[in-house]
């Protein structure tokens, strides 16, 4: 059975600018985003541990999931649920022997290949497929399109898995139809969220948008 049934994700800065964080994840998690992570790497450790904290009070208040990015030490310390990696990060057996069994971790895939080692692989619980379109938060990264979209849908039914992933990058309520109709049934978004004048509002339109869990 998955171990995660989230359908909407959300990655989000610090806010430092705005100095809103709090409110800001309480009015997120308020519109049914399943699970945030913060990522944020102009912030220090210690910086970030207080953030988490945040975070943290604020999901467990609403029964909700939140994430660290990359900093295996950083999610031990603060106790997070959930866990992401790139492919050039800590590898998943690490990330597994550091966290333990109860937490979900995630990986990020940018090609075909990286889909059909995500579908079987150990101590992996969900993976992203993307960047479907280019993004500033991923300087660089060539965007896959919706092909491969569509190649991780096909993969996942032909073999049966039961292993959930996420459509991410670029994504907002302009793009999301046709992720949904490439196949993907959860997504993660960034500044469709971050940057909306009301996220309770985005988040709810968002998630309106996405399919049923099947």
């Amino acid at each position: 059975m998955d171990k995660i049934t989230a359908r909407l994700y959300l990655c989000t800065d610090a806010r430092k600018d705005r100095g809103d964080f709090a409110d800001f994840v309480r009015a997120a998690f308020a519109g049914g985003v399943d699970i945030i992570q913060l990522r944020d790497k102009t912030i220090d450790a210690a910086e970030e541990l207080d953030y988490l904290e945040i975070l943290r009070t604020v999901a467990e208040q609403q029964a909700r999931l939140w994430a660290v990015n990359d900093r295996a030490d950083i999610a031990a310390l603060a106790g997070a649920p959930v866990f992401h990696v790139g492919q050039t990060d800590l590898p998943l057996a690490s990330a597994r022997t550091l966290l333990g069994p109860a937490a979900r971790i995630g990986l990020s895939t940018h090609t075909t290949e990286q889909v059909d080692a995500a579908l079987t692989a150990e101590n992996l619980d969900y993976f992203c497929v993307g960047p479907v379109w280019a993004t500033p938060t991923k300087p660089g990264r060539a965007a896959v399109g919706t092909e491969l979209l569509r190649y991780a849908a096909a993969q996942r039914a032909s073999a049966a898995s039961l292993r959930p992933w996420f459509a991410i990058g670029g994504i907002d309520l302009g793009t999301i139809d046709q992720v949904v109709e490439a196949g993907a049934t959860r997504v993660v978004v960034v500044r469709a969220i971050t940057d909306a004048d009301d996220p309770t509002d985005a988040a709810e339109r968002l998630l309106a948008s996405l399919p049923p869990l099947g």
